[in-house]
C-alpha cells in the first residue's frame, strides 16, 4: 500500500505527512516535487543520518497536500508542525506554554496574558519565555497607559472599581473617557509592544502639544508624565547599533541533547528584548537546518517582522523563507549571515549569552535529575516496594453536588508527568456524589482494558502496567480500588490511599498509615502527582460543565426551538463558536431570521457568567 502511493505521487509542490503503525503523525516536510523528494527516503544510497533512518524504518503510511507553490507549502508545513508536534520533526520545546500578550479585539480593548494563540481577530504579541518578566513588563505598561483590566464586555457599573481610584484604570465603565481616546492608549501600548518607543514619543508630543493648543491643560499634563516615563525607559535601553535599524539576532548554542536559540529583538539601533527557546528532534540535524527550523516556527507565531534578521550559519530554504517572511511584513525582509564587522561582532555576543543560558539549562536539568532520581529510590526503600516505581499511576474523583462526576488518571514516568499516558473517564454507573463507588468503576475500567489491548493492535493506553499506584483519598476509596484490582487479577501492584491533610499513605493489610517526613523528596513526588491528578480531573470537570451549562443557556434563549439551536450547531460547530457570532453572521443561519438572531445575540451579550466561562475555556 505504501509502496503503491509513494509511485502515485505527483511531480507537484506540497507537504507530505508520514504516520507510522498507530497512524500517528512522525514526520512532516515540504517539497516542490512531492514525488521526487519522499522517493528519496526509500531510493538510493543509505541515509548516513540514524535519525533519518529511524524515521524510514517507522513509516507505515503517508499522505500529502498539493499546493500552488514552494511559499504556499512552507507555510502549511509550520502550521502542520505546531499542530502536530512530529517525532522526528526539530520542535520548540513546550511551544504550547509560551505565553503572549493578547490585545481584544473590543470597543475597549483589554490587554491579557494567555498561552493560546488563535485566529480569533484579537492581536497578539509574542511568544515570551518568562511569565514574570512580561507581566513585569504588563505593570510598568499599564503605568504609562492606564488600561482596563475587568472583564466586562457590557458595561453596567454606576460607580468605577478600585483601579480607577488609583489612577490604573480610566473607567471606561462608567463613561469617563470616550472609545475614541481610550484607542489611542491602546494605540500606545501597541508602538510599545513593537518597539517602536521613538514613534510612539513623537505621537504623544504631537498629542501633548494639540491638548494644550486646546486649553486641555490636564490632559497635556498627564500625556507630558507618560513622555518622562518612557524617556527614562529608552534611555535605559542598550544601543547596540549605530543606525536606526530595526533587527532581530539569532544565534545558537548546542549542548549535549539540547539546543539553546537566542534572539537579540533590536529596534531603532537599542536593544529591547531577549527571548531564549530550547529546541528538540536536533540530533544529527546541522546548525543551518536547525536555525532554519526555528525561524519557520518563531515567526510563524509573529505579527511583526523587523527589516532584518541576522544570522550565524547559512540556512537552507533561505531564498523561500525570505520570500515568506516579506509577505508577512508586507516589505522586504533581509535575511543576512554577516562576516565581519558590527553584525558579526552582535553574533558573536548572542553566541555567549546563548551559551551561558544553555549551560544553567543543563545543570537545572541534572540537578532536577538527580532530585528526582533521589525522590524514586526514597519511595521504594519507605514503601518496601519490590521494583523503583517508575510509572506511578494516580486516580482523582471530581464532582459537584454529584453532578458530571469525572476521574483522572495521571501518570509519572521516571518521576516526571507522562501526559501522553493521561486519561479522563466519565462516570457511568454511579449516580450522585459516591467517591467510593466511583473510584470502583474508574480503577476497573482501567484494570479491564489491560487484557483487551493485549489481544489487539492498538495503541496502547493501558496495557502498560504501574509500579505504584495512588489512590487520592483514605482507607474507603483505597479498599474499592482494591477490589477491583483483585477482580482482574492485579492485587499485585502496590497501591496506597494519600489523604490530602495530613499527607499520610494508607495501604491494605496495615493498620497504622506511613508517614513520609515533611522534607521528604518522596512525599514532594507522591505530592505533585496528587496535585496534578486533581487539576486533570478538575479540568476536565469545569469543560463538562461549561458545555452543559452553554446548552442550557441556548435552551433559554426565546424563539430558539430544538430545531434552531441544531441549526446553530451545525452552522458554527461548537456553543463558543456561537457566543462568538456578531448578528450578520447569526442571521445567515438556516431558519433563523435577523429578529430571532437579534434575539440570539442580545441574550448571550446580556449574560455576563457566560461570558465569563468563555473567556475561561480560551485562556
Amino acid at each position: 500500500m505504501l509502496e503503491e502511493k509513494i509511485k502515485g505521487l505527483p511531480d507537484k509542490p506540497g507537504v507530505y505527512l508520514m504516520k507510522n503503525n498507530e497512524d500517528k503523525i512522525i514526520y512532516v516536510g515540504k517539497a516542490i516535487s512531492l514525488k521526487n523528494r519522499v522517493k528519496s527516503y526509500f531510493v538510493g544510497k543509505k541515509h548516513d543520518s540514524a535519525k533519518t533512518r529511524a524515521l524510514v524504518k517507522n513509516i507505515e503510511d503517508l499522505e500529502y497536500i498539493l499546493t500552488d507553490s514552494e511559499l504556499e507549502a512552507l507555510i502549511l508545513e509550520c502550521n502542520l508542525i505546531k499542530k502536530h508536534r512530529p517525532k522526528y520533526n526539530i520542535s520548540l520545546k513546550d511551544d504550547k506554554n509560551y505565553p503572549y500578550v493578547k490585545i481584544t479585539n473590543e470597543d475597549f480593548p483589554r490587554i491579557l496574558i494567555t498561552r493560546n494563540k488563535v485566529k480569533d481577530g484579537n492581536k497578539y504579541f509574542g511568544p515570551y519565555t518568562s511569565t514574570t518578566s512580561l507581566k513585569t513588563t504588563l505593570e510598568v505598561i499599564r503605568s504609562i497607559f492606564p488600561y482596563r483590566s475587568c472583564n466586562q464586555k457590557i458595561f453596567r457599573n454606576t460607580r468605577p472599581c478600585l483601579n480607577a481610584h488609583i489612577k490604573k484604570c480610566l473607567a471606561p465603565c462608567v463613561g469617563r473617557i470616550s472609545k475614541e481616546d481610550y484607542q489611542q492608549i491602546i494605540k500606545g501600548v501597541i508602538l510599545f509592544l513593537e518597539g517602536k518607543q521613538d514613534t510612539l514619543l513623537t505621537k504623544l508630543h504631537d498629542e501633548m502639544e494639540q491638548k494644550s493648543e486646546n486649553l486641555e491643560f490636564e490632559q497635556a499634563a498627564i500625556i507630558r508624565d507618560q513622555i518622562k516615563s518612557i524617556e527614562t525607559i529608552v534611555e535605559k535601553q542598550k544601543i547596540i547599533t549605530n543606525g536606526q535599524e530595526n533587527q532581530d539576532v539569532i544565534a545558537m548554542a548546542r549542548g549535549f541533547n539540547t539546543v539553546c536559540v537566542q534572539i537579540f529583538i533590536i529596534r531603532s539601533g537599542k536593544l529591547i528584548g531577549r527571548e531564549n527557546f530550547f529546541l528538540s528532534g536536533t540530533d544529527e540535524s546541522s546548525r543551518g537546518e536547525v536555525i532554519a527550523s526555528f525561524i519557520k516556527q518563531y515567526y510563524n507565531e509573529q505579527d511583526f517582522i523587523p527589516k532584518e534578521i541576522i544570522i550565524e550559519e547559512e540556512i537552507p530554504e533561505k531564498e523561500v523563507i525570505g520570500q515568506w517572511l516579506s509577505e508577512k511584513r508586507g516589505a522586504r525582509v533581509y535575511v543576512k549571515m554577516p562576516h565581519k564587522g558590527e553584525r558579526k561582532d552582535l553574533l558573536e555576543l548572542v553566541g555567549k549569552n546563548a551559551l551561558e543560558v544553555l549551560k544553567l539549562e543543563e545543570e537545572r536539568l541534572l540537578q532536577k535529575k538527580s532530585t528526582t532520581e533521589e525522590a524514586i529510590m526514597e519511595l521504594q526503600k519507605q514503601l518496601n516496594l519490590p521494583e523503583l516505581p517508575l510509572r506511578i499511576e494516580c486516580f482523582d474523583i471530581s464532582n459537584t453536588q454529584g453532578t458530571e462526576s469525572v476521574a483522572s488518571m495521571v501518570v509519572f514516568t521516571e518521576g516526571r508527568p507522562d501526559k501522553s499516558q493521561y486519561r479522563k473517564f466519565k462516570i457511568k454507573t454511579v449516580e450522585g456524589p459516591n467517591d467510593f463507588a466511583s473510584i470502583y468503576e474508574v480503577i476497573d475500567r482501567r484494570f479491564s482494558n489491560v487484557q483487551k489491548e493485549k489481544k489487539q493492535i492498538t495503541d496502547k493506553r493501558f496495557s502498560n502496567l504501574p509500579d505504584l499506584v495512588i489512590i487520592d483519598g483514605g482507607k474507603g476509596q483505597l479498599s474499592e480500588a482494591r477490589k477491583a484490582m483483585k477482580k482482574h487479577g492485579f492485587d499485585y501492584i502496590p497501591t496506597y490511599g494519600l489523604a490530602e491533610k495530613e499527607e499520610l499513605l494508607f495501604t491494605e493489610n496495615q493498620k497504622e498509615p506511613t508517614f513520609l517526613p515533611r522534607n521528604s523528596q518522596g512525599l514532594y513526588l507522591l505530592q505533585r502527582l496528587r496535585d496534578e491528578a486533581h487539576r486533570f480531573a478538575i479540568t476536565y470537570h469545569r469543560s463538562l460543565r461549561g458545555k452543559r451549562n452553554l446548552a442550557s443557556i441556548l435552551d433559554d434563549i426565546p424563539g430558539v426551538g430544538e430545531k434552531r439551536k441544531i441549526s446553530l450547531l451545525k452552522h458554527f460547530g461548537s456553543f463558543k463558536k456561537i457566543q462568538q457570532a456578531n448578528l450578520e453572521e447569526l442571521s445567515e443561519v438556516e431558519g433563523i431570521n435577523y429578529t430571532v438572531a437579534e434575539s440570539i445575540y442580545n441574550y448571550l451579550s446580556t449574560h455576563q457568567d457566560l461570558l465569563l466561562r468563555m473567556k475561561k475555556s480560551k485562556e
